[in-house]
């Protein structure tokens, strides 16, 4: 991966939130654009995929989220430091075993994924970059990202509105099997996990998929504090 730190050139870039274990929405996102720039700059707001993500379980839609230690004020993203008083790494890797490990690529999957939980990253923001880097080696697909290093308010691609957790994303998203289909109607959406557990090496088809289900959003206005 480059981690350059970009410019202001005149090349088209879009910019995204790095996220925990982005939706599958965001990571298709990602992955057509030409120029991907990770905002790094922008200040830190609770209640966002920065540190969350949902995936499906026995209960239905089911959070995980990352204790982050306590922000004073405004606080860049890219200063916030993850809370390990409470051992959430194991809590979210068993949630996936109870979750998952019926799923047809569970096992495919979970030992490379575990290094995740295994460990103890600073900041957030170096966690969420690398899950980044291991999702696009397990779909796999080759994919270069800048940080930035200056907030730009005014962006010609701006998908940084994608990191709101309580916004719908605009999309008719195709169904795939999930796990608990047999209690739940399909929910669309959910953490990449969910679509790499269950389809596998055929998740990069979906997301290319996703793109032609895609209508443009009118807002694409993003967090700013």
């Amino acid at each position: 991966m480059n981690n350059s730190k970009y410019k202001n050139q005149n090349t088209e870039f879009s910019i995204f939130h790095p996220t925990y274990f982005s939706t599958i929405f965001q990571t298709a996102k990602m992955l057509q654009v030409e120029k991907l720039i990770f905002e790094i700059e922008d200040n830190f707001q609770k209640q966002t995929y920065r540190n969350r993500c949902y995936i499906l379980g026995a209960n239905g839609k089911q959070l995980l989220n990352i204790p982050v230690q306590k922000i004073s004020g405004k606080q860049k993203t890219k200063e916030i430091k993850i809370d390990y008083i409470e051992n959430w790494q194991k809590l979210h890797l068993k949630s996936l075993n109870t979750a998952y490990r019926s799923s047809p690529f569970f096992e495919y999957y979970i030992d490379d994924l575990k290094t995740i939980f295994n460990k103890k990253e600073t900041y957030l923001i170096d966690l969420n970059i690398k899950i980044f880097e291991i999702v696009c080696r397990l779909l796999p697909l080759k994919k270069n990202y800048e940080k930035n290093n200056f907030y730009k308010k005014e962006v010609v691609n701006d998908f940084r509105y994608l990191v709101n957790s309580k916004k719908e994303t605009n999309c008719n998203f195709p169904k795939y099997t999930q796990v608990f289909s047999n209690k739940y109607e399909f929910i669309e959406n959910l953490s990449i996990l969910d679509l790499l557990f269950m389809e596998g090496p055929n998740a990069i088809n979906y997301l290319v998929l996703i793109e032609n289900f895609f209508f443009p959003n009118p807002q694409n206005s993003h967090l700013r504090s």
